[in-house]
């Protein structure tokens, strides 16, 4: 199974996983996916959280965070706000604006907000391109958690001491997004979207990651993107999305679409 979702990453196509795949499965494709990767030269530079926003867990049929690794060929640092990125190889791509934390101590398990807000160097808007090899309807989280956690292109916007914040918890939670296309609004969305708001989300995923993939850390050095604070919406080449942040810390991105 592995090889044959690596195979479908490689030549940016769809593919058929089994009718019953279950997440322990599904885990240790992940595992298998990684350890392949890296053996290719690949090198992971952090993670994604996925379906953190419950809004969105009846529209894809998954009720639970997943998570999956962000590479150095999938990760884009921006020095400013506007970005071009390409589509290519990418199965059905969709945008998500969410936030991302990069950190300088190792998160733990069972940390409350205010220790892992300690491990943290800095926090970013970003904006995640998400895609699937089996189609954008799951039963459960077993085939987005084999599927790469569904990760494609994650960009990251100007990166901003967490410190500048007073209360980042509560800040981050209430920050607001308007994603707009071509000029056209599309929607809106809230730092509590995911799971009440980044931070949170941040703690409940360390708690399922010690669960569900034990001994599989987070390290300094790393990023962390959190989730969605819209929904997925589908992208394509030409297209040019926006988003206008409602927190002067926090830059809004531009983000055109080639193939």
């Amino acid at each position: 199974m592995a090889e044959a979702l690596l195979a479908a990453r490689a030549q940016g196509r769809p593919l058929v996983l089994p009718a019953d795949l279950d997440l322990a499965t599904a885990w240790k494709v992940s595992a298998l996916s990684e350890q392949r990767l890296r053996a290719d030269g690949r090198t992971p530079r952090g993670w994604k959280i996925g379906f953190t926003n419950r809004g969105i867990w009846p529209r894809y049929g998954v009720h639970q965070p997943i998570w999956g690794r962000v590479w150095d060929d999938t990760l884009t640092l921006l020095e400013g706000t506007v970005g071009e990125v390409s589509l290519a190889g990418l199965v059905e791509p969709r945008l998500e604006p969410e936030i991302v934390f990069g950190f300088q101590r190792d998160p733990q398990p069972g940390m409350d907000e205010g220790e892992l807000a300690a491990c943290i160097d800095w926090v970013a808007h970003g904006i995640e391109i998400v895609h699937t090899h089996v189609g954008w309807r799951f039963d459960g989280p077993a085939a987005p958690v084999a599927d790469f956690g569904l990760h494609g292109r994650l960009i990251v916007g100007p990166r901003v001491p967490l410190q500048a914040f007073t209360r980042p918890a509560a800040k981050l939670a209430a920050l607001g997004v308007v994603l707009t296309r071509d000029g056209v609004e599309r929607d809106r969305g809230q730092g509590a979207n995911v799971l009440d708001g980044p931070l949170s989300a941040l703690r409940t995923w360390l708690t399922a990651m010690a669960d569900q993939t034990p001994g599989v850390r987070v390290r300094a050095g790393e990023c962390v993107t959190t989730g969605t604070l819209t929904d997925a919406w589908p992208v394509a080449v030409g297209e040019t999305w926006t988003t206008r942040l409602d927190d002067d810390h926090l830059s809004g991105l531009t983000v055109q679409f080639t193939g």
